[in-house]
């Protein structure tokens, strides 16, 4: 923001303001501070000096709204990428699973760059070796479904843990489901 300093003075042979210099005895500058500045004129002549001031505001612009604080990629992953569960001693995803895949699919797709792992498994019934296989099976059929949806299979890894990370250890039916997933985990 700019603003005009005027003055005039009658006599005066040696005119200057403070910040500007020497100016002409009568005249008008454009000046823009940055900052509320107090301009200070001096006038000398043969009758003596005059001094006058002009003080010139500037009011800061209101300081920019604070950035909007957006999800990170990995807090987006967590939030819109779904667990895909089987039924006991399958690999076989569920056709009550289709709407979460298809979802984990379009947020896959409009995400291209995000890299994750697909961790298989199963709840504490059968063996360690068993359910080792097992979750090997699940994690890849999650992984094949994706892939055939048009997700690039070398944005994925696949693991399997079994029975040996539970998301729940009570032993029955509700838990054990909740035990028998596919698992999605960011990685870059």
């Amino acid at each position: 923001m700019s603003t005009t300093l005027t003055w005039q003075t009658t006599n005066a042979t040696d005119v200057s303001i403070d910040g500007i210099g020497a100016v002409q005895p009568s005249g008008s500058q454009q000046v823009t501070p940055a900052d509320s500045t107090t301009y200070h004129l001096v006038a000398k002549g043969a009758g003596g000096t005059q001094e006058a001031t002009a003080r010139v505001t500037v009011n800061a612009p209101p300081p920019p709204p604070p950035p909007q604080a957006s999800a990170t990629e990995e807090e987006l992953f967590g939030q819109n990428v779904k667990d895909i569960y089987f039924d006991y001693d399958s690999e076989t995803i569920r056709p009550d699973q289709q709407a979460a895949l298809q979802g984990n699919v379009q947020f896959l797709n409009q995400h291209g760059n995000i890299q994750f792992t697909i961790e298989g498994h199963c709840d504490e019934r059968g063996s360690t070796e068993y359910n080792l296989a097992l979750g090997d099976r699940r994690a890849n059929a999650v992984r094949n479904a994706l892939t055939a949806a048009g997700v690039n299979a070398s944005r994925m890894k696949t693991i399997s843990y079994g029975k040996e990370k539970p998301f729940c250890t009570e032993s029955n039916e509700t838990c054990w489901q909740q035990n028998r997933r596919g698992h999605f985990v960011y990685s870059k």
